[in-house]
């Protein structure tokens, strides 16, 4: 189906009037930053030292979820429940064990595609289920401008992770957008559920391990192979999302 067809197909299915594009709504690791690696290995690593297997794909298909559910979830497939204080602690040394990795760089094609968002008068907004502040510090550094604290909704303003809406939810009542008014760039399973749940029209990148048919069966309307790809193609999408064609 070509993408003015899945789009006029999204629009009708959820009785939404016409796109009018305001915001563009980004996750952050795996689509900002390539800081995925260094996540799966940070849990891979937390998750040996107690004697729990925590593969590459495990950490793909958790990507999204708060830090802490992810460690109950774990614990809970081997029986075992921990106060919130074991959890803290848990999570503090992933947390410590991701920072002594080295710094992951840009997910190639991000910073021109925000330029790009930017230029056209679109609002980049970030929704992210991070709570690293590491990373979150970075992207000021990272894309000076770009993003401002109104328009950023975290791990911290939620008291459900992905894939659980809130956290699109969130972005829509604090940036005062309708849904028909953005899109997500998201680029995991969990993510792109939480933007289909919704109600939003979600353009996924996979930049991970994971096959196309999980992320398809997760809620994405468009895929992409690359932020690179989406990049080279964002004039032409874009402005399918306007009422009048820019």
């Amino acid at each position: 189906m070509k993408q003015m067809e899945v789009i006029q197909s999204f629009l009708m299915e959820r009785q939404y009037p016409p796109f009018n594009l305001k915001a563009v709504l980004f996750d952050m690791d795996g689509v900002l930053f390539d800081s995925m690696p260094n996540h799966s290995l940070s849990w891979h690593q937390v998750m040996a030292t107690r004697g729990f297997e925590f593969s590459i794909e495990d950490a793909y298909m958790n990507e999204g979820r708060k830090g802490p559910d992810t460690i109950r979830r774990t614990l809970l497939k081997h029986g075992l429940t921990v106060s919130d204080e074991e959890i803290k602690a848990f999570y503090q040394e992933k947390t410590e064990s991701f920072n002594l990795l080295q710094e992951p760089g840009l997910m190639p094609g991000s910073y021109e595609l925000l330029q790009k968002v930017v230029n056209d008068n679109i609002i980049p907004v970030l929704v992210t289920g991070s709570a690293q502040s590491s990373l979150l510090d970075r992207l000021q550094l990272a894309f000076p401008g770009i993003f401002t604290k109104e328009h950023m909704v975290t791990a911290f303003d939620v008291e459900h992770g992905k894939p659980h809406p809130e956290s699109y939810l969130q972005a829509l009542k604090k940036c005062s957008l309708q849904p028909w008014e953005t899109v997500v760039v998201e680029n995991s399973p969990l993510g792109t559920e939480s933007a289909h749940r919704a109600g939003l029209f979600v353009i996924v990148v996979n930049t991970g391990p994971l096959p196309d048919e999980i992320l398809w069966e997760s809620g994405a309307n468009i895929l992409f192979s690359s932020m690179l790809e989406l990049n080279e193609s964002w004039t032409d999408v874009s402005r399918l999302f306007f009422s009048e064609k820019k």
